[in-house]
C-alpha cells in the first residue's frame, strides 16, 4: 500500500487543491484526492462493501458525470462506490486520525478496514470520522465509500441539478458522489473541532463559540486574541 504524502498547510495536492479548511489551519494535512477504484451501481443493488466490484478508476474529487473524472457517464444511476487502499501516517500516543469529506452528494456510507464507521446525508455539508481505533499496527487502511443519489427524487435539496437525462432551460447537469476534497489530519487527544464568531456592533463586542472534540480534561482554557488592522 502506498503511503500518504504529508503536505504543509500552504501546499497544493496533485489535483491542484489546497488546504480545505482555510479558517482553521493546522500545520499539515494529507490529501486523498486522486485515483480511486470505482464502480457504478445503477439500480442500487449492492448494500454491503464486500459485494462491490470496483473495476473502473476515477479521479477524486471530480464527479463521474464529468470528463475530468475519467468516467464521463451522464446517465441515470442511483449509487456509486469508491475504494482506496493506502498506508496511514504515524500516530503518536494520544493523537487521533480524522478522516474528512468536504462534500458528497447525497447520502453517504463509509467503511474503514471493513467496519462501517458512519453515515451522512446532505450533498453540500462537510463531515468527518475519527478512525484512530480502526488502524492496525501495520498502518494499512482500506477506505470504501458508497454515495447514493436518486436522480429522480425531486424532494431532496438538489440546487439546479436537472432530473431529465439532458439538461434543459436553466438546469445544470447532475452531480453524483464525491465532488469536494477528501483528506485526513492528525490531531491531539483534545482538539478544536469548530468555531463561530457573532458580532454585536451596538456594543462593539464579538462573541466566540468553540466546540472541542476528543478527550475531556480539566483544567482546559481557551485564549482568543482579536486584532484590528494589525493592532
Amino acid at each position: 500500500m502506498p503511503p500518504l504524502t504529508k503536505l504543509s498547510s500552504d501546499a497544493l495536492d496533485d489535483e491542484g487543491r489546497g488546504y480545505p479548511r482555510p479558517l482553521l489551519r493546522r500545520e499539515s494535512w494529507y490529501s486523498l484526492n486522486g485515483r480511486w477504484e470505482f464502480a457504478l451501481d445503477p439500480a442500487g443493488v449492492w448494500r454491503l462493501a464486500e459485494q462491490v466490484d470496483c473495476h473502473d478508476v476515477i479521479r477524486v474529487p471530480f464527479t463521474p458525470e464529468t470528463a475530468a473524472s475519467g468516467i464521463g457517464n451522464t446517465g441515470f444511476y442511483r449509487c456509486c462506490w469508491y475504494r482506496r487502499r493506502f498506508e496511514v501516517p504515524p500516530i503518536a500516543d494520544g493523537e487521533r486520525l480524522i478522516l474528512h469529506f468536504c462534500a458528497v452528494d447525497y447520502s453517504t456510507r463509509v467503511w474503514v478496514n471493513g467496519v462501517l464507521v458512519g453515515r451522512h446525508e446532505g450533498g453540500y455539508t462537510p463531515f468527518s470520522f475519527d478512525i484512530t481505533g480502526l488502524i492496525t499496527e501495520r498502518r494499512e487502511c482500506e477506505l470504501i465509500v458508497q454515495a447514493e443519489d436518486d436522480p429522480l427524487d425531486l424532494g431532496k435539496p438538489r440546487g439546479k441539478q436537472d432530473w431529465q437525462l439532458e439538461p434543459h432551460s436553466i438546469w445544470y447537469p447532475r452531480t453524483t458522489g464525491i465532488w469536494q476534497t477528501v483528506w485526513m489530519e492528525v490531531v491531539p487527544a483534545t482538539a478544536i473541532r469548530r468555531m463561530s464568531f457573532t458580532p454585536n456592533l451596538a456594543r462593539w463586542e464579538m462573541g466566540v463559540g468553540c466546540w472541542i472534540d476528543g478527550l475531556v480534561r480539566e483544567p482546559l482554557r481557551l485564549c482568543v486574541t482579536l486584532t484590528s488592522r494589525g493592532t
